[in-house]
C-alpha cells in the first residue's frame, strides 16, 4: 500500500510501503544491470544542483513550466512562518539551486570540462521533481525516482547503447506480459537552435515507451548538444556525444501494481524471471 499525499487537495507525492518499495528497488536493479552488464560505472549524483549548472541545459528556457527551485528562509526580519501550507515568496532568499526534471544532467556534469573514452558508459539514479499541471497516482508524481544508462563519447557508441537497451526493454516487456508501444518524440533541448530542431524532424532523436498513454522509459540522442554545454571532449578534440535511456521507476511500479493487485510478490518474482530472460 502507498500513501498519496500533497497541498490543496492534489495528491502529488507518494510514500511507498514495504511491498512497493521491495518491487520497486528489483526494477531499479533490473535496469541497473543493463547498464552494469555492459560495462557502465555507477555514480551518485545530488537531488539538487546550482542554477548555474541547470541553466547550461537551457532548462529555464525550454522547461519553465515544469522547473523547481529552492532557497533558504529568510531570518533577517525575524522567524517566517508559513500560512495556508505555504511560505510567502517574500520569506525566501537565495534561490541558488534547481530540482532536477531528469536522471542524467549527474552524468554530463560529473564529466564536465575533462576527456573520455570513446565508450564511455555511467548509470544513476536520482529523485526527479516536475511541476506538473496535474498528477494521478504513481503514475504522474511531482517528487519520483528514474535509473538512467548514459552513454557517453563516440556517436556509433551512443547509437549501439540506445539500440541495445531497445532490444531489451522490449524483451522484458514482452516476457512480463505488459504490451508496449514505442513511439518518436520531440525532445525540446532542440528548439532554440534551428539546425538541431531540424534535424530531429528529418531523424527522430527520442522515443517513448508507452503503456496506453503512459510512457515509462525512452531512449534519447542528443548528438554533441551536453559535450559541447559540459565541455567534454574525445582524445580526437571534438564534442563528445552522449545519449541515455530512462526509467521512470514509480511508473513502471503502477503498470505492476495495476496488473498484480494486491499480489506484490507476485510481481517481484515476475520481474526476476522477466529479467533472467533478457
Amino acid at each position: 500500500m502507498n500513501r498519496l499525499t500533497g497541498s490543496a487537495g492534489a495528491p502529488a507525492l507518494a510514500i511507498l510501503g514495504p511491498a512497493e518499495t521491495t518491487l520497486l528497488r528489483e526494477l531499479d536493479r533490473t535496469f541497473a544491470a543493463w547498464g552494469t552488464r555492459a560495462g557502465a560505472a555507477e555514480i551518485s549524483p545530488p537531488p539538487m544542483y546550482p542554477v548555474s549548472d541547470l541553466e547550461k541545459f537551457d532548462v529555464y528556457t525550454n522547461f519553465p513550466h515544469l522547473a523547481w527551485v529552492a532557497g533558504g528562509l529568510d531570518v533577517t526580519g525575524g522567524q517566517p512562518k508559513p500560512a495556508g501550507g505555504e511560505f510567502p515568496s517574500a520569506a525566501v532568499s537565495g534561490v541558488r539551486y534547481g530540482l532536477p526534471h531528469a536522471t542524467c544532467y549527474g552524468a554530463y556534469l560529473f564529466y564536465e570540462d575533462r576527456q573520455v573514452a570513446d565508450d564511455t558508459l555511467v548509470t544513476l539514479v536520482n529523485r526527479c521533481f516536475r511541476n506538473e499541471t496535474h498528477y494521478g497516482g504513481l503514475a504522474r508524481l511531482a517528487s519520483f525516482q528514474m535509473r538512467e544508462i548514459v552513454a557517453i563519447g563516440g556517436y556509433e557508441h551512443t547509437q549501439q547503447v540506445i539500440a541495445r537497451c531497445t532490444a531489451h526493454i522490449q524483451e522484458f516487456a514482452a516476457a512480463l506480459g505488459v504490451e508496449l508501444s514505442r513511439t518518436a518524440a520531440s525532445d525540446p533541448f532542440f528548439q532554440d537552435d534551428g539546425g538541431r530542431a531540424l534535424l530531429q524532424k528529418l531523424s527522430p532523436v527520442k522515443y517513448e515507451f508507452q503503456y496506453g498513454e503512459l510512457a515509462i522509459a525512452s531512449v534519447n540522442t542528443h548528438r554533441n548538444f551536453f559535450g559541447e554545454r559540459c565541455a567534454i571532449r574525445l582524445g580526437s578534440g571534438e564534442h563528445a556525444f552522449t545519449s541515455c535511456v530512462a526509467f521512470g521507476l514509480e511508473r513502471w511500479l503502477s503498470v505492476l501494481t495495476e496488473r498484480y493487485g494486491d499480489d506484490l510478490p507476485a510481481a517481484v518474482a515476475a520481474v526476476r524471471t522477466a529479467a533472467a530472460a533478457v
